[in-house]
């Protein structure tokens, strides 16, 4: 059972290395109930390890970590934690219904009590009609979200999704955000890992960047892009242009950043300009501040720090 009052996650000075490289260094996360954690990060930041520490799959090297309040290696934990990894982990051989349930009755659920949820997570995921057809013969879509199905078969209070929609399709894709969305409603924590930006703001979760092991910006999804993210104004002309006041050069292009809130009159008074009177128009783009965008600048700034 979980402690009252405690949070679902709370991860304390998470240290990992390998030899000389060090892959976490000094990782501090906490997730309430409820909560939909985006834990983002290149290829390498350690997400991934940090995961496999907390599910007690691997060793931390120092810190300290409770799931509701235990220790990720106790036996209370185990039954508190979903993990849908990377890799697919189904059983080719077996229907999509005998995959949940056995993954359910491997967590402790009776066998009728896992093959009604296993009807639960089939509508969720929209795999009921899929319920006798082998796993093998499924799509990739439709594997990926049979393996995330079979993570949170046992109702956990804490799910890792590390990269679920990796190579699956727009319907399968969007079945899997569907089904974490209503985790979270359902009052389960949340860490999901993806590199396609836009789930996060589809999902509306709050964000957590990590950067050489190290949580380098964290907040909410508004935060992040209200503290990081820049809008972009871009003027192509026909011919080389002069830099204007606000208005950087290249070539034949002006770029002006930073918050806009009105980008039709600062296009209007650039055009204004004499310096540009010679040249012609041909294309306008807008970039409005964005998760992408904070996401570069942070790694951006915090490379340089690191240098």
């Amino acid at each position: 059972m979980s402690q009252p009052h405690a949070p679902t996650l709370d991860v304390r000075e998470i240290r990992k290395s390998y030899g000389t490289h060090e892959v976490l260094r000094g990782v501090d996360l906490r997730v309430e109930p409820g909560q939909i954690l985006g834990l983002l990060g290149r290829n390498g930041a350690g997400k991934s390890t940090l995961i496999t520490i907390l599910c007690s799959l691997r060793r931390a090297d120092s810190g300290t970590a409770s799931i509701c309040g235990h220790r990720p290696a106790s036996a209370d934990a185990a039954r508190l934690i979903g993990y849908a990894p990377q890799e697919l982990g189904i059983y080719p051989d077996l229907s999509v219904a005998q995959n949940l349930a056995a993954f359910g009755e491997l967590h402790g659920l009776g066998r009728r009590e896992a093959a009604s949820r296993a009807g639960e997570v089939m509508e969720l995921l929209g795999l009921s009609e899929k319920r006798g057809q082998r796993a093998s013969h499924l799509s990739g879509g439709q594997q990926r979200r049979l393996h995330a199905g079979m993570a949170i078969m046992h109702r956990p209070r804490l799910v890792f999704m590390d990269e679920p929609t990796v190579g699956a399709d727009v319907e399968a894709r969007s079945q899997i955000l569907r089904a974490v969305r209503q985790l979270a409603d359902d009052g389960a924590a949340v860490v999901y890992t993806s590199h396609y930006l836009a789930e996060f703001e589809e999902l509306g979760s709050d964000i957590a960047i990590l950067n050489e092991g190290r949580v380098v910006a964290r907040g909410t999804l508004e935060e992040i892009i209200a503290g990081h993210g820049r809008a972009e104004v871009t003027l192509e002309f026909d011919r080389r242009v002069p830099a204007i006041d606000g208005w950087s050069a290249d070539d034949r292009t002006l770029r002006h950043i930073g918050d806009e809130a009105d980008p039709g009159s600062r296009i209007g008074e650039a055009l204004a300009s004499p310096a540009l009177q010679s040249a012609r128009l041909t294309d306008v783009r807008i970039t409005q501040a964005s998760l992408h965008n904070a996401y570069l600048q942070i790694i951006k700034e915090s490379d340089h720090v690191a240098a």
